[in-house]
């Protein structure tokens, strides 16, 4: 192997025909205490599919006997009374017929909420390393989704008219961002802000011990459903808690961010109010928490990443949503 040194230039380095190194041909390195180290590849999460294959087998014998039990019951209601038999045969096949459109009830909201994760990972793609061939398609599919509903049909149209002017992939994605989703980000809003006013204003009032928690989980699986339906993503009871796991897991994830976010700021300013009257600053420190599960729904349940539209924040979203609230 040769080395090539110019003056005031790059250096060279020709290998002579010799195979580059590969990290698995590199040998050990000594760690100082006379042991050596290997390098390993990471492994990737365990799975369980011996549990998995126990609660589907689960599954299957509860569905088994209950549908036995139920036809035993059945035929000897028949044999010990013909029309009250067949009064309970009535009942059963009514009961099996609403367990079915509850089934594809909740099936349907998973799809949903799968065709959002999966527009909003073409859309990633597409915007990191994409060409404009595939931002066309992934905008593509956010705009058919939206196709037919009243709140979009202004920027439906406008989208139609400037889309084929992009030249790039970040243009175009922009270009649906903000015909398509800023006005369902302002809807979303307005739900968060709702949900965080009854918050504020249920702990702020009622004196109640444990009312505000209440009242606060019922106000944030609601207010996470209703974004969720504002961006095409209307779930079931199953569906809810999914979209509650991923919630969960964004605030999680998002957790070291929130921390040097204006969250802060706006939870100092309730305890400053907690000097005047405690009730009144516990209210907005509840308010701030649920506008912040509220934006990290909007995270979640959006079909593209914030690319021209600025991320709301947790002090706007609470100063809009008690505004006259608390003098």
């Amino acid at each position: 192997m040769t080395q090539t040194d110019t003056p005031n230039g790059p250096i060279l380095i020709d290998l002579d025909g010799e195979e580059a190194a590969r990290p698995d041909m590199v040998d050990p390195v000594p760690d100082g205490t006379g042991a050596t180290v290997v390098a390993s590849a990471p492994t990737g999460r365990r799975s369980w599919p011996v549990l998995r294959w126990f609660l589907a087998l689960a599954v299957t014998l509860v569905g088994f006997a209950i549908s036995v039990a139920t036809w035993d019951f059945t035929t000897a209601m028949i044999a010990r009374n013909v029309y009250l038999g067949y009064g309970v045969a009535i009942l059963v096949a009514i009961c099996v017929a609403l367990m079915i459109w509850l089934v594809l009830r909740e099936w349907r909201g998973y799809m949903r909420l799968a065709r959002l994760d999966a527009l909003r990972s073409d859309v990633d793609a597409a915007l990191v390393g994409g060409t404009l061939a595939d931002a066309q398609h992934a905008t593509h599919r956010v705009a058919l989704l939206y196709r037919g509903r009243d709140d979009v049909a202004w920027g439906l149209s406008r989208y139609d008219e400037r889309a084929g002017d992009a030249v790039d992939a970040e243009g175009l994605i922009a270009l649906a961002e903000t015909e398509l989703v800023a006005p369902l980000d302002q809807q979303a809003l307005r739900e968060i802000e709702a949900a965080a006013r009854q918050v504020a204003t249920v702990t702020a009032i009622v004196p109640m011990a444990l009312a505000d928690v209440f009242v606060a989980l019922f106000a944030n699986v609601r207010m996470i459903r209703a974004i969720a339906e504002v961006y095409g993503g209307r779930s079931g009871t199953l569906g809810s808690w999914r979209l509650l796991r991923g919630v969960t897991a964004h605030l999680v994830a998002t957790g070291a961010v929130a921390v040097s976010d204006d969250l802060i700021g706006t939870i100092a300013g309730g305890g400053v109010l907690t000097k005047v009257s405690r009730r009144f600053g516990e209210g907005v420190i509840n308010g701030a928490l649920t506008a912040r599960v509220g934006i990290a729904a909007m995270d979640v349940c959006r079909p593209m990443p914030y690319v021209q539209v600025e991320k709301p924040g947790v002090t706007h979203v609470i100063k809009r949503s008690l505004t006259g609230l608390f003098s």
